[in-house]
C-alpha cells in the first residue's frame, strides 16, 4: 500500500471516530429498521423522489425483472437523458452517456457499483472495458443535475450506480433462475443467503453462454461466455443499539470471454447480409478477468451516520483483434477501405477472405492491458436544525489511485484460401509499452436544507489529481532499459453546485439547479485541458393517485469539450489515449418520464409508461483533431439522436403479467457535421419492440418468456470503429425462476 493510501486510511479512520464523541454529548438513538448503505447510493430505495434535487431515476428489482434483460443498454431505455451507442448487441461493453456527454466506453460519466468507482482506471484511463454483470444487480440508479457533484469526479453528465444484491434479512432466502434462448443461449443464475443474530451472508453465482448471432466463414462462434461470482458477509451489533456498527465484506470475481471484433461491413455487404463477419476477424477475441474486494464499516449514533469503505479492483484483459492491413509496406486503414470499397477492391477482398494476401499483410493486435484501482472513502452525515431550518449535512473524503499498464503487440497473418495463417509474432510491447497512473484526493460537502416548502442543496467538491505517464521502448518488453519518456500533470478543480426544490402542494414539486461540469484530462496528452461546463436545469415533478410524471429542461454550456483518441472510436489521427481540446460547445434538451396504472377491475391493471428525451448539441468552435475530425462551428455532435422515445404497455394481475415495449431513436450521424447526413455516416431512425410474459405457476415458481426485437428489424446500430454494425436480431428467450 502506498504512503498516500495509508494516509487516506488514517484520515477516514479519524472521521469514523468523530461521531462516537458526538454521542457522548447526548441525543436519542435512531430507529435502525433500514440498515442498507443508502448514504453512498446515488438515490437510495427509501428516498422520496420529490425530495431529490434535479433529475434522478431508480430502476428497482421489479423493473429489472420485467423483461429479464441482461443488457444494460435495453434497461436504460427507460431512463430519460441517457444516450447509448450499441456495439455488440449484448451490452457487454456498454457505451453510455448522460445529457450528450459522450457515450464512448462510458468514459465521461461517474460509473459506480455500490457507491464505489468501478471503471478499470477511473482517473488515468476511464474507458470502461469492464462493466459489471447487470443480471446480478437489484437496482440501477441514474443521477443528473446539481446534486451529482456528490459523486465525482465526472460531473458534466452525472452518475450511474449499480446496486448489487443485499444479504437477506430472513434466516434463509434465495432463488434459482434458468433460461435458454436462440443462438445457443444458456444462462444459470442462483443466489442463497440469510441472516441470524448479528451475522449474515450471501453467495451468488451467474453463468451465461451464447454462440452469437453473427456468422463467420469458418463457422467459428461469435458469442460469449460470462461467469460471475459474488460473496458477501456482514457482522453487526443490535440494530437498536445506541451505537450501531456493521462491517460489510464484499468479494467478486468475473470472467468475460467473447469472440467480438471491431471490424464491421461495407454498406453493400450489410444490405446483403447484415449478420456476416469477414474472414479477417475470424480470430478476434477478448479475454478478461475482474476481481473486486470491498470492506465497508457503517456507524450510526445520535442521528449521525458514517460510512467508510476501502476497495481494490484488479482487471486484466487482452482483446486480440483485427487492427489493419499492410499492403506493399504501406499501412491501410480498414475504415477507409469499407468507406471506399470501389477504390480498395483488393484490400476488401483480403478482408472477406476472397483474395490471398502476402505474408504478414493482415495484422491483428494484442490490446493487452492490466489495470488496478484502489482507495478509501468516508462519508459523514450530520442532521441538525437551525431555527425552522432542518439540515442534513454530508461531507466526504476519498483518496483514490489507479493505473493502466499496457504492453501491446501484433501477430501478423497471411490470408490464404480464406484462412488466417500466422506469419510473425512481434516483440511484446512493440505497439504500446507504457504505464499511466493517477492519484487523487477528493473532498465533498453538501447540505440539504429543508425550510417549509423549500429544499435548498448547496454543495461543493474539490479534486486534486496527480497524473503520470511513463513510456518504454517497444523492443524492451521487460523494461530493463528504463523509461524513454515521462509526463506529469496536476489538476486542481473546485466544483460548486446549487439545487433548489419548491413543493407547490402535495402533488407538485418544482426543481432547479446550476452547477459546474468537470471531467479531468488524462495523463497521455500534453496540452489537453480539463473539460469544463456550466450546467443549468429546471423542471417539475408530479405525483397524484398513481399518476406520475417529471419533466426537466437542461442546458450545458461548455467552455472546453474534450475528445479522447480510442480504438473504439476508430481514431487514427493520433496515438491511442491522446486527448484533444474541442473548445466551446453547448447541449440543451428536455427529459420527460411519466406513467399511470389503469384499473381494469377484477384484479387486472393496465400500466403505461413513457420516457422521452430531446437533445440538441452543437460545437461553437471550428477545429480539426484526431478524434472529432474536421469540425465547423454549428456542427452537430456524433452518435447523438435528437429524439428518443420509449413507451411500454402492460397487463397484470396477481399471477400474470405481459408487457410490450416500443423504443424509437431518430436518425443520427456517426461523425460531427451539419446538414444532410452522408449515407456512409448515417445511423437510420428505428423502431424496436420487445415483449415479455410472466406467469406464476406457484407463489414461488415463475415461468417467463421474452422476445427481443419482436418484428426482426434490421438496422445499423453503429459505424464505429470500422464499418457498419448490426443490432440484435429477433431473439426469443424462455425460462423459470424459483424463489425460496
Amino acid at each position: 500500500m502506498s504512503p498516500r493510501l495509508l494516509t487516506a486510511c488514517a484520515v477516514c479512520a479519524l472521521s469514523a471516530a468523530l461521531p462516537s464523541r458526538a454521542q457522548e454529548s447526548g441525543g436519542a438513538a435512531p430507529d435502525y429498521v433500514d440498515v442498507s448503505i443508502e448514504r453512498i447510493q446515488v438515490i437510495g430505495e427509501s428516498v422520496d423522489r420529490s425530495q431529490v434535487i434535479g433529475s434522478a431515476t431508480r430502476l428497482n428489482e421489479e423493473d429489472l425483472l420485467e423483461f429479464k434483460y441482461q443488457d444494460i443498454h435495453r434497461l436504460l431505455r427507460e431512463v430519460p437523458g441517457v444516450n447509448i451507442r450499441e456495439e455488440d448487441g449484448f451490452g457487454l461493453r456498454p457505451n453510455i452517456g448522460l445529457r450528450g456527454s459522450g457515450a464512448d466506453r462510458s468514459a465521461k460519466i461517474t460509473l459506480m457499483e455500490d457507491g464505489v468507482l468501478i471503471a478499470p482506471a477511473p482517473y488515468a484511463s476511464p474507458s470502461a472495458y469492464y462493466f459489471p454483470t447487470i443480471a446480478r444487480m437489484t437496482a440501477v440508479e441514474v443521477r443528473k443535475g446539481s446534486s451529482s457533484i456528490k459523486f465525482g469526479p465526472r460531473t458534466v453528465g452525472g452518475a450511474v450506480n449499480l446496486v448489487s444484491r443485499s444479504i437477506p434479512d430472513e434466516a434463509l432466502a434465495g432463488f434459482v433462475d434458468l433460461r435458454v434462448g436462440e443462438d445457443g443461449l444458456v444462462t444459470g443464475h442462483t443466489a442463497i443467503g440469510g441472516s441470524t443474530g448479528h451475522i449474515g451472508g450471501l453467495v451468488e453465482v451467474f453463468r451465461s453462454t451464447n454462440d452469437g448471432f453473427k456468422q463467420l466463414p469458418s463457422g467459428r462462434d461469435t458469442g460469449f461466455d460470462v461467469e460471475d461470482y459474488l460473496v458477501k458477509f456482514r457482522l453487526e451489533t443490535d440494530r437498536n443499539a445506541d451505537v450501531y456498527q456493521a462491517l460489510h465484506v464484499k468479494l467478486s470475481h468475473t470472467v468475460n470471454d467473447s469472440n467480438e471484433t471491431y471490424l464491421g461491413l461495407t454498406d453493400a455487404d450489410f444490405d446483403t447480409d447484415p449478420y456476416q463477419r469477414y474472414a479477417a476477424s475470424d480470430l478476434d477475441r477478448i479475454d478478461s478477468n475482474h476481481d473486486q474486494y470491498m470492506l465497508t464499516h457503517v456507524l450510526k449514533t445520535g442521528g449521525i451516520e458514517v460510512v467508510t469503505t476501502g476497495y481494490y479492483n484488479d482487471f486484466k484483459r487482452d482483446w486480440f483483434k483485427f487492427h489493419d492491413l499492410s499492403i506493399g509496406g504501406e499501412t491501410v486503414n480498414a475504415a477507409t477501405v469499407l468507406a471506399n470499397p470501389g477504390d480498395f477492391a483488393t484490400e476488401l477482398g483480403i478482408l472477406r477472405g476472397e483474395i490471398d494476401s502476402d505474408p504478414g499483410a493482415v495484422r491483428l493486435r494484442h490490446n493487452a492491458r492490466e489495470y488496478y484501482s484502489a482507495g478509501v472513502q468516508s462519508l459523514v452525515a450530520i442532521p441538525f436544525a437551525t431555527g425552522e431550518a432542518v439540515h442534513d449535512l454530508e461531507f466526504s473524503v476519498r483518496y483514490h489511485e489507479d493505473e493502466e499498464d499496457r504492453a501491446q503487440f501484433n501477430e501478423n497473418f497471411q490470408m490464404l484460401n480464406g484462412t488466417l495463417v500466422l506469419s510473425e509474432v512481434e516483440t511484446v510491447g512493440r505497439r504500446g509499452n507504457r504505464v499511466v497512473s493517477a492519484g487523487a484526493w477528493a473532498f465533498m460537502m453538501q447540505d440539504t436544507i429543508t425550510l417549509g416548502r423549500w429544499t435548498i442543496v448547496p454543495g461543493v467538491r474539490f479534486e486534486t489529481i496527480d497524473l503520470r505517464r511513463v513510456d518504454f521502448a517497444g523492443d524492451d518488453p521487460d523494461r530493463s532499459g528504463g523509461p524513454t519518456g515521462e509526463r506529469d500533470n496536476t489538476v486542481n478543480a473546485f466544483i460548486p453546485g446549487l439545487g433548489v426544490n419548491y413543493q407547490v402542494n402535495d402533488n407538485l414539486t418544482l426543481t432547479a439547479g446550476v452547477f459546474k461540469g468537470f471531467n479531468p484530462p488524462g495523463p497521455s496528452s500534453a496540452g489537453a485541458d480539463e473539460e469544463e461546463s456550466i450546467n443549468y436545469e429546471v423542471g417539475a415533478i408530479f405525483d397524484r393517485d398513481g399518476l406520475y410524471g417529471e419533466a426537466v429542461f437542461f442546458y450545458n454550456d461548455y467552455d472546453n469539450i474534450l475528445g479522447t483518441c480510442t480504438e473504439s472510436t476508430g481514431c487514427r489521427g493520433g496515438e491511442i489515449g491522446d486527448q484533444f481540446n474541442g473548445g466551446e460547445a453547448r447541449i440543451l434538451g428536455l427529459e420527460f418520464l411519466g406513467g399511470y396504472a389503469f384499473d381494469l377491475g377484477g384484479g387486472w391493471q393496465l400500466p403505461v409508461r413513457v420516457t422521452y428525451t430531446f437533445t440538441d448539441a452543437e460545437f461553437e468552435t471550428s477545429f480539426s483533431d484526431g478524434f472529432f475530425g474536421d469540425v465547423e462551428a454549428g456542427d452537430s455532435f456524433p452518435d447523438l439522436p435528437k429524439h428518443q422515445l420509449t413507451a411500454s404497455l402492460g397487463v397484470t394481475e396477481d399471477r400474470f403479467r405481459a408487457s410490450l415495449q416500443m423504443n424509437y431513436l431518430s436518425a443520427a450521424r456517426s461523425r460531427a457535421g451539419s446538414g444532410d447526413i452522408p449515407s456512409g455516416e448515417r445511423l437510420d431512425d428505428r423502431v424496436l419492440f420487445d415483449v415479455s410474459a410472466n406467469y406464476f405457476l406457484l407463489d414461488t415458481v415463475e415461468l417467463f418468456a421474452t422476445v427481443r426485437n419482436l418484428f426482426d428489424e434490421t438496422y445499423v446500430a453503429g459505424r464505429l470503429p470500422i464499418g457498419a454494425r448490426p443490432g440484435l436480431p429477433r431473439t426469443a428467450i424462455g425460462g423459470v425462476r424459483i424463489t425460496f
